[in-house]
């Protein structure tokens, strides 16, 4: 018999294969699989579902378990072996016949949203989203240690985090956010909606953004960008990272920062560290610090001037006399424009985070049935109208616009204002240390950031958990402020606001 460690090397490599091809599986799903294929592949799914949780839950698994954790380890297979136990603690608590029924429903829902986004039909979808919360309440029940579904839910996507540690953020976030909304739409200097609207060929799209990803230090041998209903990165291995847009021909800035917002996921993957893969260790720590990398290169960097003095140059280029007119002081408030507008993923900086709120409380509702999924599409615009003051004027701008729900992933959204809040932080630091950033973008350089990232977050796996590698980055936990206080200095700047 093989020892203990030999084992669980074993062992644990092919769960995270069985990962990674339940992984590929939905990209294909979501890419390039015919929509007839949609019933055999939720069989497919259900089955590899099943088998990875046949495999996770061997009797053997717990005293391997043990004997490691009574060993003296390294950090990365210290690491492992906290992965694996949590891994283990979590699937021996869900019955099987649960997680075949929801890989295969979550599979099915998938096509019922993409099918009801389209024609705006909210009641077409209901009954699927009415029978995925059902079975994700279970799965709650099973895995719930106390009286809060959700924050068993959440645990899958941020490790260690719970509502009782969200909620007073966020209620301190929502006010500060729409007082600053405030003053931005009194603003004298406002930039006209239609500045950057023109004709911009799909084509020249694909190409600036590759070209962008490329500066930023995208392996191209190690990953590729596709199209699909709604942006995403999959990361099967850090030498397979895939990565998707969707493009409109009216603007090129929906594509263009959803590249860059995915290329910040496969930076992180692509940095993972290859001779490591297969180890549950060499995995993103959570999906708030994942977050966080996306709307860093996102945000913080492909918003600024300094970013844009190199490139817009080269956009004029790409798109000839779409923005001959428009000079770059324009162009910047252009891209960084504040308005309260439907639609999430193209949410700008400051009203982002109020889309991820009314989503938050939203789910957590439906998840203890406070709130009927028959009136979810009604509170939809209710919550808009209060947060944002806007309502959608139909189901797929309002209610339906998200692939989350339909995919199961309840407790998700919350990490999307985790990643703002800790990419705030991060950035802090980085400009910290490097002193001269500004000037290293205006020239097109981000491989020293890049590389900084991946020497203080990417290379480490999941040997940190999220607060202790915020604390050890920054010296400081994670704190709110940050983020306010980039938000206030960049748009106060922009729109010419005082105090």
């Amino acid at each position: 018999m093989s020892t203990s460690q030999e084992w669980f090397d074993k062992q644990s490599r092919e769960l995270v294969h069985l990962e990674s091809i339940l992984e590929m599986l939905g990209w294909d799903q979501n890419t390039t699989m015919p929509s007839s294929g949609a019933g055999p592949r939720a069989q497919q799914s259900a089955s590899l579902a099943a088998l990875y949780h046949q495999r996770l839950n061997r009797p053997r698994w717990s005293e391997v378990l043990g004997e490691l954790e009574s060993r003296e380890q390294d950090q990365w297979t210290g690491a492992a072996v906290r992965e694996m136990r949590r891994k283990y603690d979590r699937a021996t608590r869900i019955p099987e016949a649960l997680v075949r029924e929801l890989a295969e429903t979550v599979s099915l829902g998938y096509e019922a949203w993409v099918a009801a986004r389209k024609e705006s039909d909210f009641e077409a979808f209901r009954p699927w989203l009415e029978r995925i919360l059902r079975l994700k309440r279970q799965e709650a029940a099973c895995l719930a240690t106390g009286d809060c579904l959700y924050d068993a839910l959440l645990d899958d996507y941020e490790p260690g985090m719970t509502v009782r540690q969200l909620d007073p953020v966020f209620s301190r976030l929502r006010p500060q956010l729409t007082r600053l909304l405030g003053r931005i739409q009194e603003a004298s200097h406002q930039p006209p909606a239609e500045l950057l609207t023109g004709r911009y060929p799909r084509a020249a799209q694909e190409a600036f953004g590759r070209n962008v990803l490329s500066a930023i230090g995208f392996d191209w041998k190690a990953g590729r960008l596709d199209v699909s209903p709604h942006p995403f990165c999959c990361g099967f291995s850090p030498q397979d990272v895939r990565i998707t847009t969707r493009y409109g021909e009216d603007s090129f800035v929906s594509s263009f920062f959803g590249i860059v917002h995915e290329g910040g996921h496969a930076l992180y993957e692509q940095g993972l560290g290859g001779d490591r893969y297969g180890s549950p260790a060499c995995q993103s720590i959570s999906l708030g610090i994942h977050e966080s990398q996306s709307r860093l290169w996102e945000n913080q960097v492909a918003r600024s001037r300094p970013f844009w003095e190199y490139w817009y140059p080269k956009l004029r280029q790409a798109f000839p006399g779409q923005l001959d007119t428009v000079p770059l002081d324009s162009f910047l408030r252009g891209v960084n424009r504040v308005e309260a507008s439907l639609i999430r993923v193209e949410a700008d900086e400051v009203t982002y985070g109020l889309h991820i709120i009314l989503r938050y409380e939203l789910e957590k509702a439906l998840l203890d049935q406070d709130l009927p999924v028959s009136d979810l599409e009604g509170i939809w615009v209710e919550r808009m109208r209060e947060y944002l003051g806007i309502v959608p004027g139909n189901a797929a701008d309002g209610v339906l616009q998200d692939t989350h729900w339909s995919c199961g992933l309840v407790g998700y959204f919350p990490t999307y204002l985790l990643g703002n809040l800790y990419a705030a932080q991060i950035y802090g630091r980085a400009r910290q240390t490097f002193c001269d950033l500004d000037t290293q973008f205006a020239f097109g350089q981000y491989l020293p950031l890049r590389e900084w990232l991946r020497e203080q977050i990417h290379r480490k796996g999941r040997t940190r958990t999220a607060g202790e590698l915020i604390l050890e980055i920054s010296g400081e936990p994670l704190d709110s402020r940050y983020l306010l206080r980039y938000l206030e200095e960049k748009f106060c700047r922009l729109y010419e606001l005082s105090g």
